[in-house]
C-alpha cells in the first residue's frame, strides 16, 4: 500500500507541472505577415467602334446636256483622267453645221451694219450743208441703229450655237478616276441621261452615324482609330466634321472624317470601322474606371477564378473575381474588387493561413 500510494503522488506532481506544447506550423504562418498588392485603379475613355464607310468628297455623275449618238468612248472603269480630257465623245455634224450657218449670218449682219454706217455718214454731212431735210437724216439714223441691233442678234445666235456645239465633247471636270461607265459605242444620249462617273482620289472621307454620346466626346481627330477594310493598321483622320442634324429615329448624329491625300488603297463604298472614345454616364463609378490587379494574385481552380482578398485583420479571404484582357503583368478586373484593396501575391501561403 505505502509504495502504490507514494507512486500515486509522483504521477499527481507530474500533472500538474507545465507541459511544453509543440510549435504548430499553421500559427506561425498565421503571425508571417503575407505579401500583399493594392487593387489599382486607373482612369482611360471608353471606346466604342462603330461601322463606316468610304465616299468620295468630289463625285460627279457625268450626264449629256444634248441629244446625240456615242461616236468616241476612250476612256473606261478604273482609267485616271486629267481636268480636260476626253471622256465621251457625241455625233456633233448638225450642230456643227448649225454654228457655221449662224456665223454666216452674223456676217451678214456685220456687213449690213458697215453699209448702214457709212450712209449715216453721208446724210450727217449732206445735213450739214442743207441739202436733205431733218427727216431724211432721221431715217437713215434708224436704219443704222436697226442694222446696229439685227448685228448684236445674230452675234449672239452664232455664240449660242457654237456653245451648243461644245456640248457634244464631254470633258473631265478635274483631275479623277473613272468609276462607271454607263454607255457604249453607238448608244444615243439624251439630255440628262447618265453616261458615267468620275471621283477625285485625292479626296476621300469616312461617313459614319454615331450616338450623340460620343458626338461629345470625340471631338479630336486624334482620339479617333479608323480601319479599313482589308488594312492591316489603322489610320488617323485628317480633320473631322459632325453634321449638325440629329436622326430622330435612331437619335444619332452622321460622323464626316477627311482622310489624308496620302492615304493608299482607299476607295468609294469601302467598309471602315471606326473607334470612337465615348463619355461616362453621371453619377455612380465611372464607366471609364478600370481595376488592375498582378497576375501573381489569380487563384484558378477549375471554373473558379478567384482572388485572395487580405482584411484588415491581415486574414484572406477568398473571393471570385471576373477578369478582362492583361496587360503585362497585371490583369484587369471587371467585377469582385474594389479599388484600395489588398489582395495577397502568394495564394498557396494565404490558403495556409487559418
Amino acid at each position: 500500500m505505502g509504495f502504490l500510494t507514494a507512486l500515486a503522488v509522483l504521477l499527481l506532481s507530474a500533472a500538474a507541472l507545465p507541459v511544453s506544447a509543440a510549435p504548430d506550423a499553421s500559427a506561425a504562418t498565421s503571425q508571417t505577415a503575407l505579401a500583399t498588392a493594392p487593387v489599382v485603379s486607373t482612369h482611360s475613355n471608353e471606346r466604342a467602334g462603330f461601322d463606316g464607310v468610304v465616299e468620295a468628297v468630289r463625285q460627279t455623275v457625268v450626264a449629256a446636256q444634248v441629244q446625240g449618238a456615242v461616236v468616241a468612248l476612250p476612256v473606261k472603269a478604273g482609267d485616271k483622267v486629267r481636268a480636260g480630257q476626253v471622256l465621251v465623245r457625241l455625233d456633233a455634224r448638225a450642230a456643227e453645221k448649225n454654228a457655221a450657218a449662224g456665223a454666216a449670218q452674223a456676217q451678214a449682219a456685220q456687213a449690213a451694219r458697215d453699209a448702214a454706217a457709212r450712209e449715216y455718214e453721208r446724210q450727217q454731212q449732206l445735213f450739214s450743208k442743207h441739202y436733205i431735210s431733218q427727216a431724211a437724216l432721221d431715217r437713215a439714223e434708224a436704219q443704222y441703229k436697226a442694222a446696229q441691233a439685227q448685228t448684236s442678234a445674230q452675234l449672239a445666235s452664232a455664240e449660242a450655237a457654237h456653245t451648243q456645239s461644245g456640248f457634244y465633247v464631254i470633258q473631265a471636270p478635274y483631275d479623277g478616276v473613272v468609276a462607271d461607265v454607263n454607255v457604249v459605242l453607238g448608244d444615243m444620249a439624251m439630255p440628262g441621261r447618265l453616261l458615267l462617273k468620275v471621283y477625285d482620289p485625292a479626296a476621300l472621307r469616312v461617313r459614319v452615324m454615331a450616338p450623340e454620346s460620343a458626338a461629345s466626346a470625340a471631338m479630336k481627330a486624334q482620339e479617333i482609330a479608323i480601319r479599313l477594310a482589308g488594312a492591316s493598321a489603322s489610320l488617323q483622320p485628317a480633320s473631322l466634321q459632325w453634321l449638325p442634324t440629329v436622326d430622330p429615329a435612331t437619335h444619332t448624329r452622321e460622323l464626316r472624317l477627311m482622310l489624308s491625300a496620302d492615304v493608299k488603297d482607299a476607295r468609294p463604298g469601302q467598309f471602315a470601322r471606326v473607334e470612337l472614345p465615348v463619355s461616362g454616364s453621371a453619377g455612380g463609378d465611372s464607366p471609364n474606371q478600370r481595376l488592375y490587379v498582378p497576375v501573381a494574385s489569380i487563384v484558378r481552380r477549375a471554373e473558379l477564378t478567384a482572388v485572395y482578398v487580405v482584411g484588415q485583420d491581415g486574414k484572406p479571404l477568398l473571393r471570385q473575381v471576373r477578369l478582362g484582357p492583361a496587360e503585362g503583368d497585371r490583369v484587369m478586373v471587371l467585377a469582385g474588387l474594389n479599388a484600395g484593396e489588398q489582395v495577397a501575391l502568394d495564394p498557396q501561403a494565404a490558403a495556409r493561413v487559418r
